[in-house]
């Protein structure tokens, strides 16, 4: 299959950048009109995009609210306090869940999901959502690509001695829920980088978490999977902070994938394919989606933390 490119056009002072990255970079004009548009500027910026690297990754307590955010996390671990990790149904929502979720299970034992049922709770934080919690006892939900719009939910948790914290990337209204936010596009954000999706709000929670408790950045790197198919499934840019997730992401889901991720990809025939975006895009990420969207979000959650590939496969 042949296509045809059509170039973007672009302005003279992109032409005049185009031209200097081709001399720097000894590369040719159309590779740097494509860095060029893609908004790098120099040769220190291109290094970066064709060489990402895990060193390169925002600290997480540039983001508003982080301190507090780890801070509160802590107080419940230190109290025994149950922890309930609330997300969406599609795929960004159920990848962010597991993966929080299977993060702090290393550490913490006290600790429930839940994912809304499209049919039953509608979109986002719900009463009956909330009311399960309170049934469990729970003292803190972390909620995750949703929330931000919640005012009255949160306020109804509130009143049944219910914190939250709200992991999302959506744009918030003038009006926020009375709750610890932690959203790249909230008002008077210090964050480098506003496009990262639900899982990758998540990940940058426990990136900080495990700065604050000493815990290995390594024991983050097999998270990365996660991260990367939601960030192919959500179609957030595929720059900057969200290159490095990507690109090491694709590493992880490639070498060693979990093994709910696993079992996606044998069962989409990937087995001993080299995974690439658009097999994320169109083939494993409308698994993940299908799950959430005609029955229960939370199998999907189950298959993505589960242990057993046996238990996986069924």
């Amino acid at each position: 299959m042949s296509y045809k490119w059509n170039y973007r056009p672009i302005t003279h002072e992109q032409e005049e950048i185009s031209r200097i990255l081709t001399q720097e970079l000894e590369i040719s004009p159309i590779i740097g009109q494509l860095l060029t548009q893609r908004g790098i500027t120099n040769a220190s910026e291109a290094e970066k995009f064709f060489r990402p690297q895990l060193t390169d990754l925002y600290d997480p307590f540039l983001m508003k609210n982080m301190g507090t955010a780890v801070e509160r996390l802590n107080r419940a671990m230190e109290k025994k306090e149950r922890i309930l990790i609330y997300g969406d149904y599609d795929v960004d929502g159920t990848t962010a869940v597991a993966l929080v979720y299977k993060f702090i299970r290393q550490f913490y034992s006290n600790l429930i999901y839940y994912i809304p049922n499209r049919y039953e709770d509608g979109y986002g934080v719900s009463i009956k959502g909330i009311d399960y919690a309170a049934s469990e006892g729970v003292g803190l939900i972390i909620v995750l690509d949703c929330g931000i719009k919640a005012i009255d939910e949160i306020q109804y948790a509130k009143e049944k001695g219910i914190d939250f914290i709200i992991c999302d990337h959506h744009v918030s209204e003038k009006e926020i829920p009375e709750a610890i936010i932690l959203n790249t596009k909230l008002e008077n954000n210090t964050y480098p980088y506003i496009h990262l999706s639900a899982c990758g709000v998540g990940f940058k929670f426990m990136q900080a978490f495990a700065l604050n408790n000493g815990i290995d950045f390594q024991s983050l790197v097999p998270l990365l999977d996660l991260v990367v198919v939601s960030i192919a499934s959500d179609i957030v840019p595929i720059m900057d902070e969200n290159r490095i997730l990507a690109y090491y992401g694709l590493k992880q889901l490639n070498s060693n994938p979990s093994i709910g991720l696993k079992a996606i990809i044998d069962i989409c025939g990937l087995t001993n394919k080299e995974l690439t975006i658009n097999d994320i895009v169109f083939k494993i990420g409308p698994r993940i989606n299908a799950s959430g969207r005609v029955q229960d979000g939370s199998e999907t959650v189950d298959l993505l933390i589960e242990k057993d590939f046996s238990s996986a496969w069924e």
